[in-house]
């Protein structure tokens, strides 16, 4: 079995850290294996690696750390790299990923944020950097059609299988990203639905791809505070817009306040930072 299959079986089976420590000492075929072993529901036993790999990719590659388009950043994450990931666009994952900036927020952001996105996105692609963001609607679905309109590639970071996008109907926008020199990342294989589990795993993938994340304007404990956690932890740059809307914005005002994050109150402003 090629590192590729039993790699791709690992990630839709265990997290990073549950096989890290395994993988350091034998091969992804024999940690498979072994697994398959140990395994008592004969779910494992049933799993065909190389089936499901060639299934998997008639929709998108399979990348693996060995290959020449894995992006270096990821080393950052340690035990909890992962284990490959699910690509649209691979082909452009190097240029993409040497300088990407990160731009989120709310999903129902006020229309001052939606404002605020579309000027620091465009600013930051018309600057030369990648723009990233998640798809989701709000704030980053804006972010990810200001850098489109600039004529920008962007890269978004997906909590679901990339058969589908998220949400459903940002399909056209997934596609506009993946045939116009962008890309899109996913931790799962296609067919992979979205639950709390991926959401969290994914906001870690998109910071850890980032050189710095941006947060136009965020509810505490939204998923966007979840990029914005990851990025503290990465020792990435987080840049937060101060914002005067109250409730909508306590992510960013909690951050500031805690010295977590910069005070970015401009486009300007943020290109001095990066």
């Amino acid at each position: 079995m090629s590192d590729r299959a039993a790699l791709a079986a690992l990630s839709a089976h265990f997290t990073p850290a549950q096989v890290a420590a395994d993988l350091a000492q034998h091969s992804p075929a024999e940690v498979w294996a072994q697994h398959v072993r140990l395994d008592n529901t004969g779910r494992l036993s049933q799993y065909r690696p190389k089936t499901e790999l060639s299934n998997g990719e008639l929709t998108c590659r399979f990348l693996i750390p060995t290959d020449a388009q894995w992006p270096s950043a990821l080393a950052d994450l340690g035990p909890a790299c992962p284990l490959g990931l699910w690509v649209r666009g691979h082909n452009h994952l190097p240029e993409l990923t040497t300088s990407t900036v990160v731009v989120t927020g709310n999903r129902a952001p006020s229309p001052e944020a939606v404002e605020r996105s579309t000027a620091f996105a465009t600013a930051v692609a018309e600057a030369g950097y990648t723009v990233a963001a998640s798809l989701a609607y709000g704030v980053d679905a804006t972010a990810h059609e200001a850098a489109h309109l600039m004529g920008r590639p962007t890269l978004a970071v997906l909590p679901r299988g990339l058969d589908q996008a998220y949400p459903h109907n940002h399909g056209p926008l997934l596609n506009a990203i993946t045939e116009n020199g962008g890309a899109a990342l996913s931790l799962y294989r296609p067919g992979t639905v979205t639950s709390g589990a991926t959401l969290q795993a994914s906001a870690a993938l998109l910071a850890a791809l980032s050189r710095a994340v941006i947060l136009i304007e965020a509810l505490d404990h939204a998923q966007a505070l979840r990029t914005a956690e990851a990025a503290i932890d990465l020792k990435r740059t987080l840049l937060a817009v101060p914002s005067p809307s109250g409730i909508r914005a306590g992510g960013n005002t909690r951050l500031l306040a805690e010295h977590l994050a910069l005070p970015c109150p401009s486009p300007a402003r943020a290109l001095e930072l990066l």
